[in-house]
């Protein structure tokens, strides 16, 4: 049975969706605001997303980017916002597709559709909200970092060399390719930067800086993140 979560607090619609789409046979989990949302995906492990931009805590382009730090789910942006700002930065957070308020119910079961099988062809990936070391625990939907009960504070540049890391643990993480997903296309050879924040993430990471376990160096080829 495929799951959906709907997230949005608006009652109405969120009752209109979970009759639909239960009389079509799917599973519906519910949430009104962006951190049941977060909390929602991460232990209902949904198999698509519907989402509404505009939640009581957090905007929904930030919910967008907590589920983006650790599963490619698909998400259904469902809002009444129209401007084409609001689209764009929606989509550029990882959404797969926009649908405007008012909608037409048969639509947006037919963009579902389509979503889930997107979903299903791509490649599985490993998708854990929660990332436990013997050292310290990433939170890839809350963006934070906890060592010895204690949140550590990292740089923007910092997380992001831990995400991607983090994201491919277990696998060779590219010079190149670690540059250029933090940096971007025009730092490809800028390998002294990874040997910068590296030392800084051990400084804060690992219990023994000058013998990492978890920030691992493949000399002249990248590096590797192991629980």
């Amino acid at each position: 049975m495929t799951r959906v979560l709907v997230v949005d607090d608006e009652p109405q619609i969120v009752r209109a969706l979970r009759i639909n789409l239960a009389a079509r046979g799917y599973e519906v989990l519910t949430a009104h605001d962006g951190a049941a949302a977060l909390r929602a995906a991460a232990e209902g492990r949904p198999d698509v997303v519907v989402l509404d931009l505009g939640l009581p805590d957090i905007d929904g382009a930030e919910v967008i980017e907590g589920l983006r730090g650790w599963t490619a789910v698909p998400i259904i942006v469902l809002s009444a916002r129209t401007d084409s700002g609001d689209k764009v930065r929606a989509l550029d957070a990882g959404a797969d597709d926009y649908v405007t308020k008012p909608f037409g119910m048969d639509e947006l079961l037919a963009r579902l559709r389509a979503a889930v099988r997107r979903g299903a062809a791509a490649a599985p990936g490993v998708e854990e909200a929660v990332v436990e070391t013997a050292s310290f625990t990433v939170d890839l939907a809350a963006k934070k970092v906890h060592r010895d009960g204690a949140e550590v504070h990292l740089t923007p540049t910092e997380w992001g060399v831990l995400e991607v890391l983090v994201r491919n643990r277990g696998r060779l993480v590219a010079q190149k390719q670690l540059l250029q997903d933090v940096w971007g296309p025009a730092y490809g050879a800028e390998t002294h930067y990874l040997r910068v924040y590296l030392a800084q993430l051990r400084r804060k990471l690992e219990p023994q800086p000058s013998r990492p376990r978890h920030l691992i160096t493949e000399a002249g080829m990248g590096y590797r993140f192991e629980l």
